[in-house]
């Protein structure tokens, strides 16, 4: 453990390399099941390389790189390359050859919003940003630098050799949001920052000299890069790393690298523990060992606790431990971590009286009779750190059991956007009618009770019908459990204006498993039936589209918002579609279907 407010990263990166140049920092696992490592000396030599390539670069301005780099050794040494020089890093996800028109617009939209000069990446990706840099950015193309090439990778300076003194409160990186419910913005990161949420990580997990992670996640943004990628070198614990892209192809890889290498630490979001539930056989059980697992964090996006419960189940014959998950909650905005519970604690959830939830915004107890909601407890703040729910309109502090917006106040909250003064003042400056505060508003919506903080819910996602308050993800859980020909963690469901009548309508918009049209127009049905069921609101209009046709964050958030603007410009993917009649002006029932 290091002092947070006397340290950077590149001076933290330096004593490791120092006092344990031999022992092992990172270890990533190819897609084929081989591993590269580097210790805390390779990468401090390899970092100071880059960072003598960028300053050269740069001429000393201290202008943000953008990180373009493949998970691996290589995206490491770029980006403690940028800390060792002092210059900001934009990590963002390459380009995806296969899917070039879905991420290249996110990416030429960051390159533009950074004003980045120079881009750091790999001699293979290169060739393909080349042109597409000149023709996009109307010829203003950042220089490129390959980290990978001789003069890139060994450039001959030694783990003592020269970097400049880096102050904690100089901007070390532009975070830029997944871009879930909005286009992403740069939350700007200091040094100090990001060390101050490394130390409420290290303390929030239980890290301790025998602990060692092994992650999946990509890189690129918060859970990743700040938990996978930072908290290991800060705390002086070995971590082990594989793409996501493996994880994804083949989900029991991550469990496998976990039992071979002996990770303590791991996590994911609640999507990634159902995947691995739906894909193991029984002989991937046996062939496991997970009993030296003590934490398994869930976050970044609702945690459910009939997944933990199925995880627990079909693993525990492996040795998993149910209670060894850590749910917790944190976001881009606050670097990452705010609220966590206590190591192998295990992990609570409340059954709430819905009625109460969606139209009072109260958590009151469910009755025997009572339709309810399950939610589940993200612990409680740790020191340093102030959380408050508070009235969204109003900014009034609410009680106890009140349901309201999350803010937070803590070491590690962001200095605000990049270039965006007016939504940082709005997001980073929130104070109550008291005037207490600066505040980071979350827009994220929870309550506490007993000190503990319960998520319920995304304030810009709200489907309002009739008064009540419905969470996306509820709507999406009733379709999960009980509709055949649907793929789960693969639905949207999003509100649409009724501009005859100034409500909001309803729509459920979900991927199709493979079928044909009657499958089709019966999971539609089921659809429908679901949610009327189950939550007393019919929806306006379901849609079936083709397998990969949702929008997804890197992380694999569905972008509900994404999904909303294509539905209304009539460019999903449809395979079958439902859709409530309306009046004309005859006055008789129009309805689609097909």
């Amino acid at each position: 453990m290091f002092p947070a407010g006397d340290h950077s990263l590149a001076s933290l990166l330096r004593e490791r390399a120092q006092r344990q140049p031999d022992v092992l920092a990172y270890r990533f696992v190819g897609e084929d099941g081989s591993a590269e490592e580097i210790t805390y000396g390779e990468l401090h030599r390899r970092a100071l390389a880059v960072s003598a390539s960028l300053l050269e670069a740069t001429r000393g301005r201290p202008d943000p790189a953008l990180l373009l780099f493949a998970p691996g050794l290589d995206y490491l040494a770029g980006l403690f390359g940028c800390f060792c020089a002092g210059v900001p890093a934009v990590p963002a996800f390459p380009p995806d050859p296969a899917r070039l028109t879905r991420t290249l617009p996110r990416l030429a939209a960051i390159i533009r919003d950074t004003g980045s000069d120079v881009v750091l990446t790999t001699s293979d990706i290169a060739p393909l940003m080349t042109d597409w840099l000149a023709t996009t950015l109307d010829g203003r193309a950042p220089r490129l630098i390959t980290t990978d090439a001789p003069a890139g990778a060994d450039a001959g300076i030694g783990a003592e050799g020269p970097s400049p003194a880096i102050p904690p409160d100089r901007l070390a990186l532009l975070q830029y949001t997944s871009g879930s419910t909005a286009l992403p913005r740069g939350v700007m990161l200091s040094h100090a920052q990001l060390l101050a949420n490394c130390r409420e990580i290290e303390r929030g997990f239980g890290i301790h000299p025998g602990s060692s992670g092994g992650l999946w996640l990509p890189p690129y943004h918060d859970m990743g890069l700040i938990g996978g990628l930072l908290t290991p070198l800060y705390a002086g614990i070995p971590v082990t790393l594989m793409s996501p892209v493996t994880f994804l192809r083949r989900p029991l890889s991550w469990l496998r690298m976990l039992s071979r290498y002996g990770a303590t630490i791991t996590g994911a979001p609640n999507f990634a523990y159902d995947l691995c539930v739906r894909r193991a056989t029984d002989d991937d059980v046996a062939g496991l060992d997970l009993s030296g697992v003590e934490l398994s964090f869930t976050g970044a996006e609702p945690v459910r606790p009939e997944t933990m419960a199925r995880f627990t189940e079909r693993f525990g014959p492996s040795g998993f431990r149910g209670e060894s998950f850590y749910p917790c909650y944190g976001l881009a905005e606050a670097t990452l971590f705010v609220t966590g519970g206590k190591p192998l604690d295990g992990w609570r959830s409340v059954e709430v009286a819905r009625d109460a939830l969606e139209t009072q915004g109260t958590a009151a107890p469910a009755g025997p009779a009572q339709s309810s909601r399950s939610l589940v407890g993200c612990g409680h703040p740790g020191p340093g750190t102030r959380l408050l729910i508070a009235d969204p309109d109003t900014r009034e502090p609410l009680a106890d059991g009140t349901v309201g917006e999350i803010w937070v106040d803590s070491p590690g909250v962001a200095d605000g956007y990049w270039r965006r003064p007016q939504e940082s003042a709005e997001t980073f400056g929130a104070t109550t009618v008291t005037g207490d505060g600066p505040y980071l508003r979350t827009g994220d919506l929870g309550f506490v009770r007993s000190g503990e903080l319960f998520v319920a819910g995304r304030l810009k996602d709200l489907v309002i019908v009739n008064g009540r308050n419905l969470d996306p993800v509820d709507i999406e859980r009733v379709c999960e459990a009980g509709v055949p020909g649907i793929r789960r963690n693969c639905g949207a469901a999003f509100a649409v204006e009724d501009t005859a009548g100034g409500t909001e309508r309803l729509v459920v918009v979900y991927e199709a498993d493979a079928g044909d049209e009657e499958r089709y127009r019966a999971a539609v049905d089921g659809i429908r039936r679901a949610v009327s069921r189950e939550l007393s609101v019919p929806p306006h209009a379901v849609v079936l589209t083709a397998p990969r046709s949702i929008p997804k964050t890197s992380s694999g958030k569905v972008q509900r918002w994404l999904a909303r603007r294509a539905y209304l410009a009539g460019e999903l993917q449809e395979l079958a579609r439902w859709q409530a009649p309306t009046r004309n002006s005859n006055g008789t029932d129009e309805g689609t279907g097909r």
